[in-house]
């Protein structure tokens, strides 16, 4: 929810709206491969939908990245959402290295 208020907040310069969409995007589909690994069939399927949501979570710091570099958002007002996503991709590294474990992938 934090990241749709952010995109909300967004000013409505071409430039803002063009990386706000992006992030907007990108964040919001982490909670969807998150609620589609619990769904997975087998621990093939949890690591290919978690590694998706990893892949989002590192755009989504990306686009948030972008906003800040550019001046459309304030780093102090980007922090907090900076850090979720950093906290984020360590929990979801954790998870999907133990499943690749458990396979014998790694």
């Amino acid at each position: 929810m934090r990241i749709i208020r952010l995109y909300v907040s967004l000013p409505k310069t071409t430039e803002a709206q063009v990386i706000g969409k992006q992030f907007l995007r990108s964040g919001t589909s982490i909670g969807a491969h998150y609620r589609e690994g619990h769904r997975a069939k087998s621990d093939a399927d949890i690591v290919n939908k978690f590694e998706t949501a990893l892949q989002e979570l590192d755009e989504t710091d990306y686009w948030l990245e972008l906003l800040v570099k550019a001046q459309i958002v304030p780093a102090q007002k980007a922090e907090p959402l900076r850090k979720e996503t950093n906290e984020l991709l360590a929990i979801f590294t954790t998870i999907v290295t133990k499943i690749k474990k458990r396979m014998g992938r790694i």
